[in-house]
C-alpha cells in the first residue's frame, strides 16, 4: 500500500496527516500503529482529514496506541493552516467531532483556533459519578513522597485532569500519568496534566495524553489548563501555557469561549508505504 501523508508540528506536538480527499483509504488499527510507531514514521496522532459540506474540512483523530481521540488543539491548528494554504484564506472552518472550529491564519504560520467553551460539570467530563470536578480527591507523589492533592477536571472537547505542584520537575509524570489515566473515576479515561504557576498569567506543564503517553505538547492540556488556574476569573483572562517547547497563548472570552494561538511547522511530504 502507498499514499503520501503530511508530516507537521505544534510545538513539538507532531501529527501524520493523511488526506483522505486524496487517498480515501481504511487503514487498520495494526497499520495506524505501526504510521505512529517511532522506528517507523513516528507521531502523537494519525490525522484524516474529510471533505465536508458545511466546513473547509473534517477531521478525525485517532491516537498513538490507535484509539480514536474527540479532540486534539495543535493538530487542528495544523491542519487550518494547510487548509488556508490550499485555499488561499485567512480564516477557515473544520468540523472536529461533529463541532464546527474556526481557525485564524496569520503570519510565520501562527495559527488561532477557537474551541469553544469548556465544562467543569462532573456529567460532562464524564465522571462516573457526581464528585466536586474543582477539587478531585486524586493524589501523586513527587520524588520525595511529598503528596499533591486536589486535582481539577475540566472538558475542553476531551477529558482532563491539572494537579498544581511548585515544581514539575519534581514528579514522574511517566509513573503516574498511566495510573491516573485509567483511573476508575474516568469511564472515558482522562489526560493528565501537572501544571506549576510562574506568575498568575503563566504557567509551565508537562503532559501525559490518554492514547499517546508523554508528549512535547498539548493544545488541549493548555487550554484545560489556562481555565483550570482562572476558575475564579475565567472571563476575559489571557495566560502563557508553557511546554519545554515553547508557549501556547489561550484566551478566554466574555463568553468563556477559548482560543489556542501558536506556530505550526510542516516538515515534509510522506510518500509511505511497507504498510502491511
Amino acid at each position: 500500500m502507498e499514499f503520501e501523508a503530511i508530516k507537521m508540528d505544534g510545538l513539538g506536538n507532531d501529527f501524520v496527516i493523511i488526506d483522505q480527499r486524496l487517498n480515501n483509504l481504511i487503514l487498520s488499527n495494526d497499520q495506524i500503529l505501526k504510521i505512529c510507531d517511532r522506528n517507523f514514521i513516528g507521531c502523537d496522532q494519525l490525522i484524516y482529514l474529510n471533505e465536508s459540506q458545511n466546513a473547509d474540512g473534517e477531521i478525525t483523530f485517532f491516537n498513538s496506541d490507535g484509539s480514536r481521540s474527540d479532540a486534539c488543539g495543535n493538530g487542528t491548528r495544523c491542519v487550518a493552516y494547510l487548509l488556508g494554504i490550499e485555499k488561499n484564506k485567512k480564516e477557515v472552518e473544520i468540523i472536529v467531532s461533529s463541532k464546527k472550529l474556526y481557525s485564524k491564519i496569520f503570519d510565520d504560520k501562527d495559527v488561532e483556533t477557537k474551541i469553544g467553551a469548556p465544562s467543569l460539570e462532573w456529567s460532562k467530563i464524564p465522571l462516573t459519578s457526581n464528585l466536586d470536578t474543582k477539587n478531585l480527591s486524586l493524589g501523586l507523589l513527587d520524588i520525595d513522597g511529598k503528596e499533591i492533592r486536589g486535582a481539577i477536571a475540566v472538558n475542553v472537547g476531551n477529558p482532563h485532569i491539572i494537579f498544581f505542584c511548585n515544581d514539575i520537575e519534581r514528579i514522574d509524570l511517566k509513573k503516574h500519568g498511566p495510573s491516573i489515566e485509567n483511573h476508575e473515576i474516568f469511564p472515558e479515561k482522562c489526560n493528565v496534566t501537572i501544571a506549576q504557576k510562574i506568575n498568575e498569567y503563566h504557567y509551565k506543564i508537562k503532559v501525559w495524553e490518554r492514547g499517546a503517553g508523554l508528549t512535547k505538547a498539548c493544545g488541549t492540556a493548555a487550554c484545560a489548563t489556562a481555565v483550570a488556574a482562572n476558575l475564579n476569573s475565567l472571563k476575559n483572562s489571557e495566560t502563557k501555557i508553557e511546554f519545554s517547547t515553547g508557549i501556547l497563548n489561550i484566551f478566554i472570552d466574555d463568553e468563556t469561549n477559548i482560543r489556542m494561538r501558536a506556530v505550526s511547522y510542516t516538515h515534509l511530504t510522506l510518500p509511505t508505504s511497507d504498510l502491511v
